[in-house]
């Protein structure tokens, strides 16, 4: 009888201090999102002044300013461009590669899986030589090519180890199904595996795309300050002056380019989610 009272009060208890947990969680992630936004409306002086309160007026000024300064649209259509190409070349190597080891039941796809494991062993700074060396062999120095070929290589351990197991989940009687029905090797792929496997391919999608979109390291050294092919995370870097920063501009210039990040979330993130509860499931 005495377990059977505490236990309403046990749940209450778990239940508000779960919810309090939250809420507080949720405060460190908006109250910072807040002060960023309303940053974005305001000079250095009220920023300094009344860090949280609204601005006076909520004036555009500062995101002409940095459209302006850094020529941001001409950086956001290259960083689309690079990260688009990056991305298809992904999927272009990374779903058949998946393909083959799902089906593979050898030691060798077993070892080839362990080879593309280690590239997660490899930081991506210890790779920065070799590649500054290879894209001058190439001709392809300073040049936006070379960085689409890149971002691809440093993307596949993660890729091919999502879509490797999701296509492992995928019952081999529909694959035997489809070739009975006459369909090629490259049919069972197209008809079977990918229809299936759509969360998974939106979760690789999703998590490359906020590495390739947030990439500078590579970028700035292989392409350079050339303002006709340089990447919005390199533009950015040019708000700031030696006179001084004004964080507004600067902060208006940031928010802007998370636009394109906000719009490929939301298109993406039931996918998304649907790939981490089957997943969760199926465990």
């Amino acid at each position: 009888m005495a377990r059977t009272a505490l236990r309403p009060l046990s749940d209450r208890v778990g239940s508000i201090t779960s919810g309090t947990l939250a809420w507080i969680y949720a405060a460190l992630l908006v109250v910072p999102f807040y002060y960023f936004i309303v940053s974005s409306f305001k000079t250095n002086e009220e920023i300094f002044e009344s860090p949280l309160a609204l601005p006076g007026t909520w004036d555009f000024g500062n995101f002409a300013t940095a459209i302006r300064q850094a020529d941001l649209v001409l950086a956001v259509a290259n960083s689309v461009i690079t990260t688009v190409g990056a991305l298809v070349l992904t999927l272009l190597l990374a779903l058949p590669a998946s393909f083959a080891l799902a089906r593979s039941t050898g030691r060798l796809g077993k070892l080839v899986e362990n080879v593309f494991a280690l590239g997660f062993l490899i930081p991506s700074f210890a790779a920065l030589f070799p590649t500054f060396l290879l894209a001058a062999s190439l001709g392809l120095f300073h040049s936006r090519t070379f960085v689409v070929f890149l971002l691809p290589a440093t993307a596949l351990p993660l890729s091919i180890v999502i879509l490797t197991s999701f296509m492992r989940t995928i019952p081999r009687e529909l694959e035997e199904a489809a070739s009975m029905d006459g369909a090629s090797t490259l049919q069972v792929l197209r008809q079977v595996y990918l229809p299936i496997c759509v969360p998974g391919i939106a979760t690789v999608l999703l998590l490359n795309f906020l590495s390739f979109w947030n990439a500078y390291l590579y970028p700035l050294i292989l392409i350079g300050p050339d303002t006709a092919q340089r990447t919005i995370q390199v533009a950015l870097p040019t708000l700031k002056v030696d006179a001084g920063t004004d964080y507004g501009v600067l902060m208006a210039g940031t928010l802007f380019t998370l636009l394109p990040v906000y719009l490929v979330y939301t298109v993406l993130q039931r996918q998304m989610q649907r790939a981490l509860v089957s997943g969760a499931v199926k465990g």
